[in-house]
């Protein structure tokens, strides 16, 4: 199917960071697919601060595809989600799906995504059938997923699964919230009235590195519980009371035994023991707090969450 400049039904959106090794084969595996799709369409890539050859590849491909690419070129690296954002903006589909640019999630699975957006579905989320990552990401993922679950009302079996399909609706409120801080699964989920989940296959990285170290999978995670919900400060409090209690009881065992007893030596070191956990627990209760403190931080500064360097898009006049 070849799309002029009539208003496309699906928008795929493309985060690329650094993905030169990758990108060819993308195109070569993206293109054909939506071709033999029955909706009109529109591919977004946005670069988001490629220091490689990325941003020159995807200027190639829009001067081969430009009725049907757009390029958005952002002016420092803002991260995925914040790129997703952006392509959002530009985004004119019915249909919005995300994909990443690794191919990790095949682009053969886009008419799966759209075949529950047909049916009715607002919000398709995936679930990896067999999953090519490390071990240790696979446990990592898995154990943050059911944390998640326990602490928020945001049921999504594979979180770290970008493959995703929205309907304009839940987009326009994805963008009309005001979060410096926007996983946009999660919040999508929650604007959602009717979600439903597909299995899809996937595959190791194509070509390239991965560009979500254990740090950066960590502070998305800890991100993402205190963006959504008051549960850690909830449960730590409970702790706290539970622990000022114990200590208490502690207190007065101590003055019976002084009473009884009289002066002992021997317990010093389990005073030092009890003494060094409550000051662990103390900390981590601070770190916590902080967490939700640099949440308020980050949204009072109301800093944009990405600059545009520069769009290719023949559809739109108005060209950045």
């Amino acid at each position: 199917m070849t799309n002029n400049f009539e208003t496309p039904e699906v928008s795929i959106v493309i985060p690329v960071y650094n993905e030169e090794a990758v990108l060819s084969l993308l195109f070569e595996r993206l293109y054909p697919v939506l071709e033999n799709l029955k909706h009109r369409y529109e591919v977004i890539f946005v670069d988001d601060g490629s220091r490689d050859q990325s941003a020159a590849l995807l200027r190639k491909q829009f001067q081969l595809y430009p009725n049907t690419t757009c390029v958005v070129f952002l002016r420092a690296n803002a991260g995925q989600h914040a790129a997703l954002i952006a392509g959002f903006e530009r985004a004119r589909g019915n249909y919005i799906l995300t994909l990443d640019a690794d191919l990790q999630n095949p682009p053969e699975e886009i008419p799966n995504l759209l075949l529950q957006m047909d049916a009715g579905y607002d919000y398709v989320g995936t679930i990896r059938r067999q999953r090519k990552d490390s071990l240790w990401r696979h446990w990592a993922s898995l154990a943050m997923n059911r944390l998640r679950e326990k602490i928020t009302r945001i049921h999504i079996t594979d979180q770290g699964c970008m493959m995703r399909g929205y309907h304009r609706d839940i987009i326009d409120a994805v963008l009309a919230t005001t979060e410096t801080n926007t996983f946009i699964p999660a919040l999508a989920y929650l604007y959602a009235g009717n979600p439903t989940e597909i299995v899809i296959d996937h595959e190791e990285r194509a070509a390239g590195e991965s560009k979500y170290s254990l740090f950066k999978l960590i502070h998305l995670n800890f991100d993402l519980m205190t963006g959504f919900s008051i549960a850690p400060l909830q449960a730590f409090s409970l702790l706290g009371i539970g622990v000022s209690i114990l200590s208490l009881l502690f207190v007065f065992y101590l003055g019976w035994r002084r009473l009884t007893v009289g002066p002992e030596a021997e317990g010093v070191f389990t005073l030092f023991a009890i003494v060094f956990f409550l000051i662990g627990l103390l900390l981590f209760g601070i770190g916590l707090l902080g967490e939700y403190i640099g949440r308020i931080y980050s949204q009072t500064r109301s800093r944009p969450r990405y600059l545009i360097k520069a769009v290719l898009d023949n559809a739109k006049s108005d060209k950045s």
